[in-house]
């Protein structure tokens, strides 16, 4: 869990003093290395748990801080975003056993959870990225009111030049959205596990961390979608390094790491060189008063937090994230996993957990130093390619020819995996439990990505809010049953039973797959595309895709009216027929509303605009039509209850 105790000054004293505590911790640490301070011969795990919050309408709801209070455990503290939560779990020696205490603390908490949540409507769910997610959602008054989340917003704004976030991520559809705040990285959840090393081992593991990483993802993606758009089978990998990016565009010329990053090159010594290359590269992001001496501590004999270094690295989003810790004087170093999404359910995660345990062992005891036997950028370049493509990605390992994951998986990793659990003690039952899980998943190409994917392709004849609505009603009721997800039956259109929560608000289902034009075009443009797609209403936009006016069938009528009686009619521009500052709506306007501007206005649609005039979407009187019918035929006692966007 992050430092959430940061100080808002930010003077050019205070953080020459927080760089001057930094590198006393660096120092401290060295010292602890050379001496011997570091614990040796322990084998610990961990994990950390995120999971987003939902309303009964399937949508995000912010109600974390309410949540925390009435479950009142320390394990669980805020995230980011308002509709998340994170709880710790507790560390465990890696032995026989672990795995399934640790699949009982995670079911657990969400038990817990699950009872905080049930009187305020609202259920917690596991996923890497929430199907049901809109950009409305991450708006700033979801950002959690910590002054940590402040100062990042903050900061990351600064560091950037001002310059808004860019979301560019290409998959089977494209996504590309500007944003104006740090809470695009809200829409990321995930299941974070930690392994202890042995400080003289803690280069050799750093690096299997990295080499596994690729065959790992792609075994259990869990993060397709993305505002109802399909992109990679782990859009998080993106979503995360482009949503607390640094860079500022006009640095094209220079190279910048990014603070969220898979890493440059192998780690060659120790988790010194880790630290050091983060010191220098990033800025501190929070710097603060810290009155730990470190290195007086460590001529003392004791193991300080190392308060300054921990909050820093806090804030350097490495994939396979190097951690120190000190507890009752005892301190350790250990390797946190980062790639691993929330979900699909509770055995998966355990599962994932248990297949990086035992393939950071198995790899090991097979290769010793893997980077005698894997170039640093194959590793680099498959990790990518797995979160492009999950299973169907083709990957290399150890000096391999390129392989299908799933090739890969079945006939070297999981077997990797399985000799390193066995070395480690665990007997074949527990083993068989969770990497069964694994290895079911991989032999079927079930992982949760394609059970999203699947689901989504089968529900295309409803509205995109409805689409998503339907995966994440899907997904709460499968999570519930504490099946795997190779187990899943496919998402159907009736999942979502309470339809009528889906229609309260114009953005649940406007047409946001829009057909415009400019106001310089011609008139007949805009008559055709009215032809060609069956529709009555064209709106007009300028460059920047502000809304200026609307075109209707009516009024072109109108025109042709008028004009019928000219031998040689020229050609006409839109903006001589548009009408000008046509009535508008949000996306959050309710549909009630919406009926009630379109008959005092007497219009037969409404554009739908941002807070800035954009045209985001469209509803029309064929939308409320379609809502209305199932209305009707109820109250005739006729035909089916549910809405259908190709009635």
């Amino acid at each position: 869990m992050g430092e959430q105790r940061v100080e808002t000054e930010n003077s050019d004293e205070l953080r020459r003093g927080f760089t001057k505590a930094l590198l006393r911790d660096v120092r401290a640490l060295e010292l602890m290395l050379e001496r011997g301070m570091i614990e040796s011969g322990a084998r610990r795990i961990g994990a950390e748990q995120e999971v987003v919050l939902v309303d009964r309408n399937y949508r995000p709801t912010p109600i974390s801080d309410r949540v925390l209070e009435s479950l009142d455990d320390p394990r669980f503290t805020v995230e980011l975003g308002r509709f998340n939560i994170e709880f710790n779990l507790d560390p465990l020696p890696f032995e026989p056993g672990c795995l399934a205490e640790l699949e009982h603390q995670v079911t657990g908490a969400m038990s817990n959870l699950r009872l905080a949540c049930e009187p305020l409507g609202a259920t917690p769910v596991l996923c890497g990225i929430l199907p049901s997610l809109t950009k409305d959602d991450l708006s700033g008054d979801n950002l959690t009111d910590r002054p940590r989340y402040h100062q990042l917003d903050t900061v990351l704004r600064e560091l950037r030049g001002g310059e808004p976030y860019e979301l560019r991520i290409n998959g089977i559809d494209e996504l590309s959205v500007i944003h104006d705040s740090v809470m695009l990285e809200a829409s990321n959840t995930s299941f974070q596990v930690h392994f202890q090393t042995d400080p003289d081992d803690f280069a050799q593991y750093h690096n299997i961390a990295k080499a596994i990483a690729a065959p790992m993802l792609a075994s259990c993606t869990n993060s397709p979608l993305l505002f109802g758009r399909r992109l990679w089978r782990e859009t998080r990998i993106a979503l995360f390094e482009q949503s607390v990016d640094t860079r500022a565009k006009s640095d094209h010329l220079r190279e910048f790491m990014a603070r969220v990053s898979f890493g440059s090159s192998w780690t060659e010594d120790s988790v010194l060189e880790i630290y050091r290359e983060d010191i220098a590269r990033f800025k501190p992001l929070f710097p603060s008063h810290i009155d730990e001496h470190s290195l007086d501590m460590v001529e003392r004999g004791e193991r300080p937090k190392l308060r300054a270094l921990c909050l820093h690295n806090g804030t350097v989003y490495r994939w396979n994230r190097a951690c120190y810790g000190s507890v009752d004087n005892v301190a350790h170093l250990r390797i946190e996993n980062r790639l691993l999404p929330a979900g699909p359910s509770i055995i998966d995660e355990v599962a994932n957990a248990a297949f990086w345990f035992g393939l950071i062992r198995g790899v090991r005891d097979r290769f010793g130093d893997i980077t005698q036997h894997m170039d640093f950028d194959d590793a680099l370049n498959d990790f990518i390619s797995a979160a492009r493509y999950g299973l169907e990605a083709q990957l290399s390992f150890a000096g391999m020819e390129p392989t299908p994951a799933r090739e890969l998986l079945a006939l070297k990793m999981l077997p990797l995996a399985h000799r390193g659990l066995e070395a480690a003690g665990f007997d074949t039952q527990e083993i068989e439990r969770y990497l069964g899980v694994v290895e079911r998943r991989v032999a079927t190409g079930r992982t949760g990505s394609d059970w999203q994917l699947r689901s989504y392709a089968r529900t295309k004849a409803q509205k995109r809010s409805q689409r998503t609505a339907t995966l994440t009603a899907a997904l709460i009721e499968r999570q519930a049953t504490g099946m795997p997800v190779h187990e899943w039956e496919l998402a159907e259109h009736d999942d979502a039973d309470d339809w009528r929560e889906q229609f309260r608000f114009v953005g649940q289902y406007m047409t946001t797959d829009l057909f415009t034009v400019h106001e310089g075009d011609i008139l007949d443009l805009a008559a055709s595309i009215m032809d060609w797609k069956h529709i009555r209403h064209v709106p007009v936009e300028d460059a920047d895709h502000k809304l200026v006016g609307l075109v209707s069938s009516r009024a072109i009528i109108r025109h042709l009216a008028r004009a019928s009686h000219e031998t040689d009619p020229k050609a006409v521009p839109v903006r001589d027929v548009m009408t000008r500052d046509p009535v508008t709506v949000s996306a959050k306007t309710s549909t009630l509303d919406a009926i009630s501007l379109m008959r005092q206005h007497k219009v037969g649609c409404l554009p739908v605009v941002d807070g800035s005039h954009k045209l985001v979407g469209i509803v029309s009187e064929h939308d409320l039509i379609v809502l209305a019918q199932p209305l009707v035929a109820r109250l005739l006692g006729e035909g089916d209850e549910r809405p259908n966007a190709s009635t």
